[in-house]
């Protein structure tokens, strides 16, 4: 699939930072991390070149893939990871990645410590309750984040994605993970997508992270098949 043509890609930028101010968020303080997940380098290429400074990924292959083509192309955006990770993965994306976003269990999180000292990270909580869906429970967050802090991470916030279904239902489990955040005095709230940034943002989201609201449907390429964590 070809990127969209930069006035279209700008149009939906500024789409999605009205769609933050209408939810009473400030689109300067929202960061908007464009998720390029599924689609080919020339797209995370026109995003950066549109401004878009950080970019997620969700597959560690793709990660590797696209981010020396960009580089190669003088642009340096801060990639995120915000798949769920598999600890042999990590040593691939440590020379990548300048924020962790899923990091939901102490081997994680130490293994990233061993291959990125004093690495940028967020804990994925599962605020739904749904098994398919990454995340430790709310009640392991706090020990996770003194771990992790002991392992010599940085930890900055946390991440979640909301339950599955209209985004009205996203919205409480927001709300669960910024009474987290605050509890914990954590600044950074990763949370809302396409779908439910609204929710996320009226919950006091940080960072929404929005793939089709700007590149359109992601092709249908299935991910990679499971492995152990």
């Amino acid at each position: 699939m070809s990127a969209p043509e930069p006035d279209v890609l700008l149009a939906r930028v500024e789409q999605v930072r009205n769609r933050i101010a209408d939810a009473g968020g400030d689109p300067a303080a929202v960061v908007l991390l464009a998720v390029t997940k599924g689609f080919g380098p020339e797209v995370a290429m026109a995003a950066a070149s549109a401004g878009l400074t950080d970019l997620g990924e969700n597959y560690a292959q793709e990660l590797v893939a696209k981010a020396p083509v960009l580089a190669d192309a003088g642009l340096a955006p801060r990639w995120h990871a915000i798949g769920r990770l598999q600890r042999n993965k990590v040593k691939a994306l440590a020379g990548i990645v300048s924020l962790w976003q899923t990091v939901d269990r102490i081997d994680l999180g130490q293994e990233i410590a061993k291959r990125a000292p004093a690495a940028p990270v967020l804990v994925q909580v599962n605020v739904s309750d749904e098994p398919q869906k990454g995340g430790c429970a709310p009640d392991e967050a706090p020990d996770l984040v003194a771990r992790l802090g002991d392992a010599g991470l940085d930890v900055q916030g946390l991440m979640t994605v909301g339950r599955t279904g209209p985004a009205a239902a996203a919205r409480a489990g927001f709300a669960v993970l910024r009474g987290l955040a605050d509890d914990l005095d954590l600044p950074v709230r990763s949370m809302g997508m396409s779908g439910d940034l609204e929710a996320a943002v009226a919950e006091g989201s940080t960072m929404v992270r929005v793939g089709s609201a700007l590149f359109g449907p992601r092709p249908s390429v299935p991910g990679p098949a499971a492995a152990p964590r």
